[in-house]
């Protein structure tokens, strides 16, 4: 710091001489290009030194403190250069001084540089000439600015007024000019600051530290955090020796540490936490080419990459960094809630006896633990260090009474976690307190995310503690894999609670039926504790609770029924997006994969909560339809038994009946019977006897028309369904997602039928781009229009996409992705291959897959789309053109081989 102090006074020296100095005196405006030139050279060479220190490995702190410097000398030799050329009384009473982060000593390369010019004793005029000209300089070398001319009389009115004022106030720091008004900021505005209603500022202050957290995110685990404002960011370290200093009457740390206010340890650790954050956002300051302080995806990356991390063969570089900041990030938090805590007197257990005149009383709970006021504290420091146990006591007990953890036993609880051994995690008091925290009907999301927030859980449950803070780079997993886990556990609880009742009933019908809620709660809190290690976390998970549940003293049925939901936890999601819920010997053997009504009951319900706790935007009532779909027919299948069905003769022959009783009043039995006869067998299986009604009346209605378009939307979904029906033609599928593709409509599933006379019969399930039904009739009307030129042959659908694509704006927002993969199953279908196709989204894709498809000469029976994101996952059930499947391993490499060059095209 000091040798680059030195060469920056060289530099200075050299640029900015005393010559220099005595011309702008005599003439400012005619050397004010020479001054302006000497400025921007003296800047361009400190920064670049400050930056090549930075990629040399240079602390976080030393970097803010080095372009503070550099600023300090650039500002000082500036302010006695102009100073000189201006012709005013009273120069001498007129002080700069830094404010804010540059006032701190705190300055990142693209921060705002804040100054007052503060007067005294009729130095306005001064002031305002010497900023005045200051600050045309300023613009012209690019800098960003923030400035104030004010006398003491304004700087105290104001700061009375305004907490932003009286916070910059306590950042305030001399670069130059005069130290008898130096003196009297300190003295009147200064101390007016320090002064003024502290416990007003105190409690403003914790406000503003709440609305910042609503609005930036109230935790610190989010996609793409904001390193200053965000939970865990720079703010709240500011915030928190704001509040300290206010409080205490102290500038510092080391003021704070001199009063006893806290150890040198705390310090330490304050420090600690700034310089990291510092250094993670002097790089992305350089990264980026304006202000920024969000850690974008891509900027995620090269910061991991500066940082030193590299790519592990089960954790990529950028997810290593990612969990460390995120750790940071919570350690910061804590260091943060205790400084304001302490600030606001209610870190002891003898603070608050009294309030507002009344006196709380102590009511005793057990042993040592009592309750005050609203918070369970101890009489004890040494309770937790003699029976560590008790930890998980004082959370029960907590839940129990209904009342919060003091900030005490918080303190206490973070100070003995090292004593929580094999031994402590398999003590009854630990494991049968934790069941009846489960079982509790009230407070359970509270007390585990207090477990969570103290890393409680982390040393209960080390299998646990392998997600804390652990990342899944991509756009679709937007919370941390602890949080996740914790998130799915709540929407559980939602469940019982009837959160859903309206929206969902079959929840809380199934919810009711649960034998045991503490179980399907402990499975939701670990189904994803096998993502610690690498891919395939189902089975890795699973493999785990064998162990777990041997120390938490589960019978051997509940183990092994943890054991069931954690390995079978996409299962459920896999099926009922991904496969036909028409094909009877899927639905079969997921029912004996089942076993029993119990099994499926719970892995319903934690499937829901699993999706649910993805992300605000990823659950959608389509889903839920498919998952119910698939649930019915499960539990159907497991309390009839496997063979209860009719067989499908038997059960075609019963359809066609109710159909031709259903519509006899309004066609000819014969011509009903005509056209049933038409429908193939698997679509006949399929629909259900109302439907194949309905779906026959449009038929019927439609038969002279080219084209039949019908659309209809469910008030209680998010989705509409599409029937299209017309003369079966090569590719028409592919003409249809063309189309779709062209007015930007989502297919989210399609059922595509063939009558043996050739008629085409489509079903689809589509959505808007916001993932809402289209309702529109204008741009319905315009679809079928488009459609009918397509089949037609009058409008090429290539050229339609193309127009889709080329007027689409894409975000220049970087967002990661997986390579493409291919998977091909022959096994779950007897009638079809299957291809299960994972990419990354872009408008027209689906449709040139069709495409590809098309032209490898495949018949489409079945496509189910699933976007997640800007990531996809479709599948599709296809045959060839003699309606077999595709077996031949040479040609199934080709397939695969040609949708992903196919998809490489497009999207690159």
């Amino acid at each position: 710091m000091r040798e680059l102090a030195k060469g920056m006074n060289e530099n200075v020296e050299n640029l900015v001489d005393e010559d220099l100095i005595a011309h702008c005196s005599d003439d400012y405006a005619a050397h004010r290009s020479v001054l302006l030139e000497a400025s921007r050279t003296f800047l361009d060479r400190g920064r670049q030194e400050i930056y090549q220190r930075h990629r040399q490995g240079a602390g976080g702190q030393e970097v803010v403190r080095q372009l503070s410097a550099l600023h300090d000398r650039f500002l000082r030799i500036l302010f006695r250069t102009v100073a000189s050329g201006i012709q005013q009384q009273n120069g001498d009473n007129c002080v700069l001084l830094a404010m804010g982060g540059y006032g701190r000593g705190e300055l990142c390369p693209r921060s705002d540089i804040d100054l007052m010019f503060y007067y005294c004793r009729g130095g306005r005029a001064f002031a305002e000439a010497l900023a005045e000209r200051m600050l045309y300089l300023f613009w012209d070398l690019g800098l960003d600015v923030g400035y104030s001319v004010r006398a003491g009389k304004d700087c105290a009115a104001l700061s009375k007024e305004d907490i932003t004022v009286r916070t910059a106030l306590l950042d305030a720091r001399y670069i130059a000019g005069s130290r008898t008004c130096l003196n009297e900021f300190e003295h009147s505005a200064l101390e007016c600051a320090y002064s003024t209603n502290r416990r007003a500022f105190l409690q403003e202050k914790a406000m503003e530290h709440a609305r910042r957290k609503e609005k930036f995110g109230s935790s610190v685990f989010l996609l793409e955090p904001n390193i200053k404002e965000g939970e865990g960011g720079l703010r709240d370290l500011q915030t928190a020796l704001w509040m300290a200093q206010v409080k205490y009457r102290c500038r510092n740390l080391k003021e704070l540490i001199v009063k006893g206010v806290i150890t040198e340890r705390q310090a330490m650790e304050f420090e600690q936490a700034l310089d990291y954050l510092w250094r993670i956002r002097n790089e992305l300051h350089y990264l980026s080419k304006g202000k920024n302080e969000q850690l974008r995806f891509d900027q995620q990356e090269k910061i991991a990459a500066f940082l030193g991390y590299r790519d592990r063969r089960e954790v990529p570089a950028v997810e290593q960094f990612m969990q460390d900041y995120y750790a940071h990030a919570t350690h910061v938090e804590h260091i943060a809630s205790w400084f304001m805590a302490k600030a606001q007197g209610i870190t002891d257990a003898t603070e608050g006896l009294f309030r507002k005149g009344v006196r709380l009383l102590r009511r005793p709970v057990e042993g040592a633990f009592y309750v005050h006021g609203a918070e369970l504290r101890v009489d004890r420091a040494d309770l937790f260090a003699e029976d560590p146990a008790l930890m998980m006591r004082a959370f029960f007990l907590a839940q129990k009474q209904g009342v919060r953890l003091s900030l005490q036993i918080k303190t206490l609880i973070r100070d003995n976690l090292h004593r929580i051994t094999y031994k402590i995690r398999c003590s009854r008091t630990m494991t049968s307190d934790f069941m009846a925290i489960l079982r509790a009907p009230l407070r359970v999301r509270e007390t585990l995310r207090t477990m969570h927030h103290l890393r409680f859980l982390n040393h209960f449950i080390p299998e646990f503690g392998q997600l804390y803070c652990k990342v899944q780079h991509d756009a679709y997993h937007i919370y941390t894999v602890d949080f996740h886990s914790l998130f799915t556990l709540e929407e559980l609880l939602k469940i019982w609670q009837g959160e859903y009742d309206e929206s969902f009933p079959l929840l809380r019908a199934v919810a009711g039926d649960i034998e045991k809620k503490e179980l399907l709660l402990l499975a939701a809190l670990l189904h994803d504790i096998g993502k610690g290690r690498g891919q395939d976390h189902c089975n890795k998970g699973a493999d785990m609770i064998p162990t777990i549940a041997r120390r938490l003293n589960l019978v051997k049925e509940d183990a092994k029924r943890l054991e069931f939901l954690v390995r079978h936890h996409l299962r459920m999601a896999h099926i009922s997006q991904r496969r036909d819920l028409h094909d009877d010997a899927l639905i079969l053997q997921f029912a004996r994969q089942m076993g029993m009504s119990e099994n499926l009951r719970m892995l319903f319900l934690l499937t829901v909560a699993d999706i649910r706790a993805v992300g605000p935007d990823v659950w959608s009532a389509w889903k839920g339809m498919l998952l119910q779909e698939l649930y019915e027919k499960t539990y159907d299948v497991l309390e009839r038994g496997d063979f209860h069905l009719e067989s499908r003769s038997e059960r075609i022959r019963n359809r066609k009946r109710r159909v031709v009783k259903l519509l006899k009043d309004e066609f000819s039995e014969r011509a009903v019977k005509e056209r049933l006869n038409l429908m193939s067998n698997r679509y006949l299986i399929a629909q259900r006897s109302a439907k194949i009604a309905e779906h026959t009346r449009l038929i019927m209605e439609c038969r002279d028309q080219s084209l039949g378009f019908f659309v209809t939307h469910e008030p209680e979904t998010d989705y509409s369904e599409l029937i299209i029906v017309t003369v079966d033609i090569p590719g028409l599928f592919t003409m249809i997602t063309g189309v779709m593709a062209a007015f930007n409509i989502n297919i989210l599933g399609a059922q595509i039928f063939t009558h043996r006379d050739g008629l085409a019969f489509d079903i689809l399930q589509v959505q808007g781009p916001q993932g809402n039904p289209v309702v529109t009739e204008e741009k319905w009307c315009q679809v079928r229009k488009a459609l009918e030129a397509v089949i037609e042959g009058r409008s090429p659908v290539e050229d339609l996409v193309r127009l889709r694509q080329k007027n689409t704006i894409f975000s220049a927002r970087t967002k990661p992705s997986k390579p493409s993969r291919i998977d091909v199953d022959n096994e779950v279908s007897e009638g079809y291959t299957v291809l299960d196709i994972y990419t990354h989204d872009k408008v027209g894709l689906l449709y040139s897959i069709c495409r590809t498809l098309r032209d490898a000469g495949l018949y489409i029976g079945v496509s189910k789309i699933s976007t997640k994101v800007d990531q996809v996952a479709d599948t599709f059930y296809v045959r060839d053109i003699f309606g077999q499947k595709i077996t031949d391993t040479n040609q199934i490499e080709e397939l695969r081989g040609l949708l992903l060059q196919t998809i490489d095209e497009f999207t690159d």
